[in-house]
């Protein structure tokens, strides 16, 4: 389906991007097949989608929203081992590319680039990382140091490599949505950050790679984490601390939930907010099912007129 990689650093020359069948993406290895296939897109208009694999439909739905307005959509499937941590198993993540793949080709991808470390990383462990800052030492980042310094630099150099215009990312991940807009915003990248509302299954479960994971009961169990996060935000008219009750209201009932932090936050510094405080929040919850790590958020309008939101009205 794809053609051998012959520039492992992308320094040779004549590289061919392959093509899986007739209406399919063309799909990129390295990074000489990777500019030989952007190079036939109108550079104008590109935006990406950036995952690490094991497509689901919450990435189906970023894919066909940057399709609606762009006249090009790129997909990158990189599992990034920067991401990972000593004690998170990078071998377990799941690899279907070929599911992936048949994806991509049902949401009009025109390009698929999936590279290995070696290409992204041609001399091994970058010496320079992008640093998320405080911004990224606290709820998730307190949980997985340097998770997030990992993350930007694998975005950025993405963001990079395909010369994209814009950029789409779910809701589901908000700190990593926050921190990418900072990123883009501090260092001047010429690139349109977009958000999508979270992807839920039927049951209220927001679609993650990580789902794969859980048993039947596990996933039982894994509900209260968005049921959580609903009855936080009906409760938001009366304000921030009605919300953070009546949230925990419905973890406490689920013992075999871990919960790490259940939180409501600014959206931009992250910081709780005070009891006064009247706008957009972000209600955010993380915990351990069974041996799965999970996390969902919430956006919410406090105050009067108040209730959940699918995401924030401004960048």
């Amino acid at each position: 389906m794809t053609t051998e990689r012959t520039d492992v650093t992308g320094t040779g020359a004549g590289a061919e991007p392959a093509v899986a069948g007739p209406g399919s993406p063309v799909v990129a290895r390295t990074r000489a097949e990777l500019r030989t296939a952007r190079a036939a897109l109108d550079d104008g208009d590109v935006a990406v989608v950036m995952t690490m694999g094991a497509l689901h439909d919450g990435h189906a739905t970023l894919i066909r929203r940057a399709r609606e307005t762009h006249a090009h959509v790129v997909v990158t499937i990189f599992l990034n081992p920067l991401q990972f941590g000593p004690k998170e198993d990078l071998s377990r993540y799941p690899r279907t590319f070929d599911t992936d793949l048949e994806i991509c080709s049902a949401a009009g991808v025109d390009l698929v680039f999936a590279p290995t470390p070696d290409v992204i990383y041609p001399e091994g462990d970058p010496g320079v990382r992008v640093s998320a800052g405080p911004l990224g030492d606290v709820l998730e980042g307190q949980s997985r140091p340097g998770h997030f310094d990992g993350m930007l630099t694998v975005v950025a150099k993405l963001m990079h490599l395909t010369r994209c215009t814009s950029a789409y990312f779910g809701q589901k991940d908000a700190q990593q949505l926050l921190l990418i807009r900072r990123m883009v915003r501090d260092l001047d990248f010429p690139v349109r950050v977009v958000s999508v509302p979270t992807v839920r299954e039927p049951d209220g479960l927001a679609m993650s790679s990580r789902n794969t994971y859980l048993t039947a009961s596990d996933r039982e169990t894994a509900l209260c984490l968005s049921s959580a996060l609903r009855a936080g935000a009906a409760a938001a008219v009366e304000g921030p601390s009605a919300i953070r009750r009546a949230a925990r209201e419905v973890l406490v009932h689920e013992p075999l939930a871990l919960i790490d932090y259940l939180v409501l936050v600014h959206p931009e510094t992250l910081q709780d907010v005070p009891e006064w405080y009247r706008g957009e929040a972000l209600l955010a919850v993380a915990g351990r099912v069974g041996t799965t790590r999970l996390i969902d958020n919430l956006p919410v309008m406090v105050g009067p007129g108040g209730g959940p939101l699918d995401v924030f009205t401004h960048d």
